[in-house]
């Protein structure tokens, strides 16, 4: 019967369930009211094009009593805490779903608004990651949070700012906040190159960060404890950090850190049946499995096709095709727990979504241990579970806000549930808002369009009552996956080629792309990747029907000690080159050099016709 449960013909599935026959979907609407929710979540200064109206100005003043500016940011669900590592999740799962689905979301005239909502957030991380090894991780406490009911525009609950730093570490909520900044550079590295290196940049000194000073960050920031515990610890962040961050630089550090570091550290080891804010490993699996499908492994191809096996357990689990197979509900909902269940069921799907493209990009299938799954199949699973969110399921319930006719009211939510600030700017106080408005029995006098609340328990039922925050209160990890799914089913079903590698823009004479290196090796300083690569074309010429290029490639060392031992990696590379000496497979300080010395330059040339070569740094010891 598992077999049948996710994938049969209909009139099989309508012999097992109840079939819920409706109008096709309108998955484009459906997504334009997804992003509108990111916009009910800002905290900050609102912008002039804020389409949602009912919100106000919020949390001007978070961060000023550490020193530091903290305004901005996303609420992480119907409360006014903003918290680190959902918030990072966030982020970087919207930035998947551009970069898999940008055209479908252009198309649809979203991806301006989609890339608006990563922007709010990545604005924010750069505040909060003040220094290299220092990173903000909550504004606002969850107790005293929870203690009121208030609009964010009137919030009087204590705004204290919580961070990591080596002295207090916290490696998944850096390796989250690393992988969301990495990804996001890709989603800007066309229309906004500086800000993409300033992501990228960030991006590599949060990973070095985490790497470095390891320990779970609800250890050093108690408070999180009670609502974002790190259960899985911070493993799978760092492998997550790392795939993001070889996608983001074509760095070959990053996919020997995942090739090394995929034993021990449980990539290749979980067989899970959830991705969410807190367990990566399925989608650190999936990455690696794209990356072994481009052919990018190399060496590497044994051990990261591990990694693809457990990203295909996941996926045979979803569709009860495996050895340990999820739960469903009896109208076909994954169910993993009563407490937003929701979070689980578009994590797996959109997983489910771009395996599909990527074996069909492969021309090939996967095998599960109940037999042989077509792309096909997991698409139709994927479109299953999103059709069961809009209303296909045995109460006809639309579970996302604002979409149908049926859909939730009384939504568990400070801001959607009490009269907007802009009709009423009367104060309303901690236990006031409990009083009057947390206890109505009407509908919300603000509807938050898109959002995507907890949904219903293992038997299909649903309470759509305020009070029922397991089931009613919605989260912007719930949707950040949605982005992606809606504009894949919106924008019909050929013409992808998911495979295909990210296409980098040329690098302008006027800004050249600085090359960021890879993290020190493990006998090198603390220092911050200090070892930086600026390329630029100084000179072109014509013969024979080809222009030629003349780069210079200045190596500057940026911290205050020697570097020695300095080993880079040079690819794409189709002429000679003057100024370093190959070593192997790689090359390094010519013999009259030797070391550069703290504040130090030195630079080599090469001769191509083509675009500037890749240079990455594979290791360099710091030395007094």
């Amino acid at each position: 019967m598992s077999n049948l449960i996710s994938m049969a013909p209909l009139f099989l599935l309508c012999v097992l369930f109840p079939c819920f026959s409706s109008a096709a979907h309108d998955y484009g609407s459906a997504l334009s009211k997804s992003l509108l929710f990111f916009e009910a979540q800002r905290s900050g200064f609102l912008p002039r094009n804020q389409r949602v109206n009912w919100r106000s100005h919020s949390g001007l003043q978070d961060g000023k009593a550490s020193g530091v500016d903290l305004v901005g940011g996303y609420y992480d669900a119907g409360d006014n805490v903003k918290f680190g590592l959902p918030m990072a999740f966030t982020v970087t799962m919207m930035s998947w779903s551009i970069l898999e689905y940008r055209v479908q979301l252009a198309a649809s005239g979203e991806l301006g608004h989609a890339m608006d909502a990563v922007k709010w957030g990545t604005d924010y991380f750069i505040k909060a990651h003040t220094e290299p090894n220092v990173l903000y991780g909550e504004v606002g406490d969850g107790n005293t949070d929870h203690y009121c009911w208030q609009r964010p525009e009137d919030m009087t609950t204590d705004r204290r700012a919580y961070r990591i730093d080596p002295s207090n570490p916290g490696s998944d909520l850096a390796g989250e906040t690393a992988a969301a900044m990495a990804a996001a550079s890709l989603v800007f590295r066309h229309s906004n190159p500086a800000y993409a290196n300033t992501l990228l940049n960030h991006a590599y000194q949060l990973f070095d960060f985490a790497d470095k000073y390891r320990g779970k960050y609800d250890s050093s920031i108690t408070v999180a404890q009670k609502y974002y515990r790190s259960v899985s610890g911070y493993n799978d962040e760092l492998l997550w950090a790392a795939a993001w961050l070889y996608q983001a630089s074509n760095n070959q550090y990053y996919l020997k850190y995942l090739a090394d570091n995929g034993d021990s550290m449980g990539g290749t080891g979980w067989s899970m049946t959830e991705f969410s804010w807190d367990v990566k490993y399925a989608g650190v699996q999936t990455l690696v499995a794209k990356f072994l499908m481009q052919g990018k492994a190399g060496a590497y191809a044994p051990v990261f096709r591990r990694y693809q096996d457990k990203a295909e357990a996941f996926l045979c689990a979803c569709l009860r095709k495996g050895y340990k197979n999820v739960q469903v509900t009896p109208g076909g909902l994954i169910f993993r727990q009563r407490w937003n269940n929701m979070q689980f069921v578009t994590t797996a799907s959109f997983v489910a979504a771009v395996y599909s493209d990527y074996l069909t990009s492969s021309r090939s299938s996967m095998k599960c241990p109940a037999g042989y799954v077509q792309p096909s199949e997991l698409l139709s699973f994927a479109k299953s579970q999103v059709d069961y969110i809009l209303g296909d399921n045995p109460r006809a319930t639309s579970y996302m806000v604002g979409y149908g006719n049926n859909f939730p009211r009384r939504v568990h939510h400070r801001g959607s549930s009490i009269v907007s600030y802009k009709r009423n700017s009367k104060f309303i106080a901690c236990r006031e808002g409990y009083a009057t408005w947390f206890s109505k029995k009407t509908s919300d006098p603000n509807t938050l369009v898109g959002a995507l609340v907890g949904g219903p328990d293992a038997y299909d039922n649903f309470a759509d009552q305020r009070d029922n925050y397991e089931q009613t209160e919605p989260a912007t990890y719930n949707n950040a996956p949605l982005l992606g799914l809606l504009a894949r089913l919106h924008g019909g079903h050929s013409g992808y080629n998911q495979l295909l590698p990210v296409a980098l823009p040329p690098p302008s004479k006027r800004n050249p792309i600085t090359k960021k290196p890879s993290p020190p090796s493990s006998s090198s300083s603390s220092s911050s990747s200090p070892v930086v690569i600026v390329q630029r074309v100084t000179s072109s010429w014509k013969a024979k029907g080809r222009v030629y290029y003349r780069y210079s490639s200045v190596i500057t060392n940026k911290s205050s000690k020697t570097v020695r031992n300095l080993q880079l990696s040079i690819s794409k590379l189709y002429g000679p080159l003057w100024g370093l000496t190959k070593s192997g497979n790689s090359y390094t300080f010519p013999k009259w050099v030797g070391s550069l010395a703290a504040g130090k330059s030195m630079e080599f040339v090469y001769i191509h016709s083509a675009s500037q070569a890749n240079v990455s740094v594979l290791k360099y010891n710091l030395e007094n």
